[in-house]
């Protein structure tokens, strides 16, 4: 089975103010990275539009309509300091959650073995009911849900490498005893949560903060003796990856140095655990990653690695 690549043009259409840095060219970079012939035999999707009902299983019905209605018809309107919205912010918002939504049916179904979803704005940072971080709604926690509920699966992990603790996804599954949500991230840095005494409701929240400057020696370390030992013992059904890039030595919005060989690397090793325990069922989807070049570099060998272990 190949890999499923989600994207649709409606999510160039979510225009940020110049100079900000979750901005329209992150996916023409990645959009130009897998245009090689490397990836010749991806399974290229357009991304639907979310429904309703999947936003609701993580989101009330209150929030939901703030965000429509600060949609404006022209100009921005900032949603907090470093959230904004345009008028095509709501359509690539929905695509963001159809595309999660449908790689995720996809792989359940067995139609792809694992999936990437190439769509902004990003979700990490969407709290229950704030939009915050460049995110209005929270794609990966909705997609566990809608792995838990309609596909009847008892056990999702979630593994966040973005630089940036992944503070949305873990408020929304923080009462989730059925998932496992997993985040290393750098510390001190942005939303400034996300220490290891944060464990949830159901001990099923586990946080790694890395300091500013860690390499991939020591991210590789962390993530043999800690991460993979909780999610072996976890016994995921379903690894749902939310990949950030910005931890990437390029990046200007933190300071962690790792390349795209530990992308790769931490890639190759949750697909490793997938085929264990889930047959190998992975769906990824795109968070932060603000160097162009770094980005593109990042992806390619993100989805390379999904490549080599689809069967």
């Amino acid at each position: 089975m190949p890999t499923r690549v989600y994207t649709h043009s409606d999510c160039l259409a979510h225009v940020t103010p110049p100079g900000h840095p979750e901005q329209v060219a992150r996916l023409v970079a990645i959009a130009e990275a897998l245009e090689t012939p490397a990836f010749a035999t991806l399974d290229r999707h357009a991304a639907p539009l979310g429904d309703m009902a999947e936003i609701l299983r993580c989101h009330p019905q209150a929030y939901i309509d703030r965000v429509r209605a600060a949609i404006p018809e022209e100009g921005y309107v900032s949603l907090d300091g470093d959230t904004h919205v345009v008028s095509g912010s709501w359509n690539a918002a929905l695509r963001g959650i159809g595309g999660i939504c449908a790689a995720l049916d996809a792989v359940m179904a067995g139609e792809a073995q694992n999936a990437f979803v190439a769509c902004r704005p990003p979700g990490h940072h969407a709290e229950t009911e704030t939009a915050m971080g460049f995110c209005l709604f929270g794609n990966i926690a909705i997609a566990a849900k809608r792995a838990l509920d309609h596909h009847g699966l008892s056990r999702v992990a979630v593994v966040d490498f973005d630089v940036h603790h992944g503070n949305g996804t873990q408020d929304l599954l923080w009462d989730e005893a059925r998932t496992l949500f997993i985040s290393s991230h750098q510390m001190p840095l942005y939303p400034g949560s996300g220490g290891r005494h944060e464990t949830g409701a159901h001990g099923n929240i586990f946080n790694l903060p890395f300091p500013p400057d860690t390499a991939g020696p020591s991210f590789r370390r962390h993530y043999e003796a800690e991460v993979f030992p909780a999610l072996e013992n976890f016994r995921p059904e379903l690894i749902l990856i939310s990949a950030g890039f910005d931890a990437h030595r390029a990046d200007p919005l933190a300071q962690m140095a790792l390349v795209e060989e530990d992308f790769a690397w931490v890639t190759g090793r949750l697909c490793e655990i997938a085929d264990e325990f889930c047959d190998g069922r992975v769906v990824s989807t795109l968070e932060g990653g603000y160097d162009l070049p770094a980005l593109g570099a990042s992806v390619a060998a993100h989805v390379t690695t999904l490549m080599e272990h689809a069967r």
